[in-house]
């Protein structure tokens, strides 16, 4: 080929590059940012690692990035840019595997049953919701309730309004605002060792169809952007509860601030062989906050953990007015030698 071919066929190769569409380019850089965005976020789910803000509070809501990696597929494909379009489809996969409920989904507890009892969890947010959760309570009559932010207004309404013959077994920490909380229970209770943190987590030991089960109700501090250090260390303390206690029937309940999609969540699971009731009945991904709020980003952060002496029959979230939180009801079955 001569120099006047090759000069003109460079010159072509210059040409075509200058006739791309300045909007595809717009298109493909915008769909790079949503895929790296993602991928950033979902790269971490994977390496079991909770990141640094703003990776655990984008975690919350792992099922949700479906919508910008769907987003910047479509912008890839509109800007004709193919390496983007296998990294869109590549980014939308492994987000689709990661939204696969987390756990085993039945337990085998040996031996006959023991007891069938309910469980309630609610967070009534700085006692706002206390006259619903007392509705709620003498609706439902749950055998054990763990009450989180049951602020003074919230612990003298229990103590007053809800009858001592009804729940005559109580730890209550009286603290206003978040920090306060409470456990009421139809079954005796021993004192425990609560779980040091800035919000109260009493624990108690209840006789339940002749057995010692350890309760302990959760609730860290939030994963807060630029401040989740405290997240990390409190919840932290759970999952070193539930390593200690590992081998006996154990019930863990509250306000975690963490989803499955957490790994220090998945962590408490793991170190302590508990399972989530919410999982067990078939609710894994039903949500439970924020439940004051029309956003469609909703996720599941308060859950009751049980240990393989349990089977869950049901798990039912509620409305209450006044909190950001859905309570939780589950019922199970403690089995036993």
């Amino acid at each position: 080929m001569d120099t006047l071919s090759t000069g003109r066929v460079a010159e072509h190769a210059v040409v075509h590059v200058r006739r791309r569409h300045p909007w595809r380019v717009v298109s493909s850089l915008a769909g790079a940012l949503l895929l790296a965005g993602v991928s950033a976020v979902v790269g971490c789910r994977a390496a079991d690692s909770d990141g640094v803000t703003p990776v655990p509070q984008a975690l919350a809501f792992l099922p949700w990035l479906l919508v910008p990696g769907s987003a910047g597929l479509a912008l890839a494909a509109l800007g004709r840019w193919r390496t983007g379009m296998v990294w869109g489809v590549a980014v939308l996969a492994v987000t689709g595997w990661y939204t696969q409920p987390y756990g085993a989904a039945a337990t085998r507890p040996k031996g006959p049953i023991l007891a069938e009892f309910t469980v309630l969890t609610s967070n009534t947010e700085f006692g706002w919701a206390t006259d619903d959760l007392i509705t709620a309570v003498r609706h439902e009559r749950p055998d054990v309730v763990f009450v989180e932010e049951c602020s003074f207004r919230c612990a003298d309404a229990l103590a007053a309004r809800v009858p001592a013959s009804d729940y005559p077994y109580r730890d209550v920490v009286r603290e206003d605002g978040s920090a306060g909380s409470a456990i009421l229970s139809r079954f005796p209770l021993k004192p425990a060792e609560p779980i040091e943190s800035e919000m109260a987590m009493p624990g108690a030991v209840a006789t339940i169809g002749g057995r010692d089960v350890r309760l302990q109700l959760a609730h860290p501090m939030p994963p807060l952007p630029g401040a989740d250090a405290k997240w990390r260390q409190e919840l932290g303390r759970v999952r070193e509860f539930a390593r200690s206690a590992r081998g006996g029937p154990v019930i863990l309940a509250g306000d975690f601030n963490a989803t499955q999609d957490h790994a220090l969540f998945r962590s408490v699971l793991d170190e302590g062989a508990l399972y989530d009731s919410a999982r067990l009945a078939g609710q894994s991904r039903t949500w439970s906050w924020p439940a004051d709020r029309t956003t469609p980003l909703h996720t599941q952060i308060d859950h009751v953990l049980v240990s393989g002496d349990f089977k869950a029959a049901s798990a039912r979230f509620l409305t209450l007015r006044g909190t950001d939180h859905r309570a939780l009801l589950v019922k199970l079955g403690l089995y036993g030698e």
